[in-house]
């Protein structure tokens, strides 16, 4: 299929790659003909006449070399338009080999590691090392490179797992994903439903709030927040429900911030990473976040 979206543009970089090395090729002739030592009109001191000499020999050869390199080039590698080079090369395919040939040394390590429990792993300092690498190229554009989080990114070394922190539940989360629904409920309570339940959340975790907010706000939690978040807001880790009570926050721990969660809602995404690390590699890597909360 043709990388242009009019088969034009690749007859007009042909036209010009083409030419302009046909147009170098006349006028390094046209600069060198023999005998050619005509005096140019430039004339110093009287008698000092500069004459149009040809280019020496040796120069021109090597401007002729790279000529003929370009035309190789040219015959070779994709560089005329929608041409695909005689070989067929592409950096996609070179990249594609290179990962190849890099997955069949490695192979035999990474069987090693996924043949190893998940929690011995995590004390093997080369596997360790091995994860924290991987951690770094594909997970810390999100959780950091300490691993400490940020609003919305939760910090994986603080031992609050909104999914479970088992070696088990991570290598879960790595390899398929985590999809975080908390529904909006502006229609259902209103600014002031939020703000009492906002209080009573504020009381679960022993901080400064309105008792008389807090005892409205707990008839609402009751009948509507309890059923994900548990009676005492303990939270629920097979519905990724997150614990009110223990004064970690994923989106922010005031007033403001959680009245926002309870109004809008959140909507937290963890990609799943099996098809694009594999699972010997995510073995590895949850191998290491696992021991960051075991520290």
């Amino acid at each position: 299929m043709s990388d242009f979206v009019s088969s034009f543009w690749s007859y007009l970089i042909i036209a010009i790659s083409v030419g302009g090395i046909v147009g170098l090729f006349f006028l390094l002739r046209s600069n060198n003909i023999a005998g050619s030592a005509e005096p140019t009109g430039h004339v110093w001191d009287e008698d000092l006449v500069e004459l149009n000499n040809p280019l020496p020999r040796w120069w021109l050869m090597m401007f002729d070399a790279t000529l003929v390199f370009a035309v190789v080039y040219f015959a070779v590698y994709p560089a005329l338009g929608d041409f695909k080079g005689y070989f067929g090369w592409t950096q996609v395919g070179q990249y594609e080999d290179e990962v190849k040939e890099m997955e069949a040394s490695t192979a035999p390590l990474y069987a090693k590691y996924m043949a190893t429990d998940i929690a011995v792993l995590a004390k093997d300092d080369d596997a360790i090392k091995t994860g924290g690498r991987i951690f770094q190229s594909y997970c810390a554009v999100c959780h950091g490179s300490d691993a400490g989080g940020a609003k919305g990114f939760p910090n994986l070394r603080d031992g609050d797992w909104l999914y479970g922190g088992t070696p088990a539940d991570i290598e879960t989360t790595i390899l398929h994903g985590r999809q975080g629904a908390m529904p909006p409920w502006r229609a259902a309570v209103g600014e002031e439903g939020a703000e009492n339940l906002a209080a009573y959340i504020l009381s679960m975790g022993g901080r400064k709030h309105s008792d008389g907010s807090a005892a409205a706000g707990k008839a609402t939690f009751d009948a509507m927040c309890a059923g994900c978040h548990g009676m005492n807001g303990e939270g629920n880790t097979f519905l990724g429900a997150p614990n009110l009570s223990d004064n970690i926050w994923l989106y922010g721990g005031s007033k403001r911030a959680i009245m926002a969660s309870i109004l809008d809602g959140r909507n937290g995404n963890m990609p799943a990473h099996a098809d694009f690390l594999g699972k010997e590699k995510v073995h590895v890597v949850s191998a290491y976040v696992y021991s960051l909360s075991q520290k």
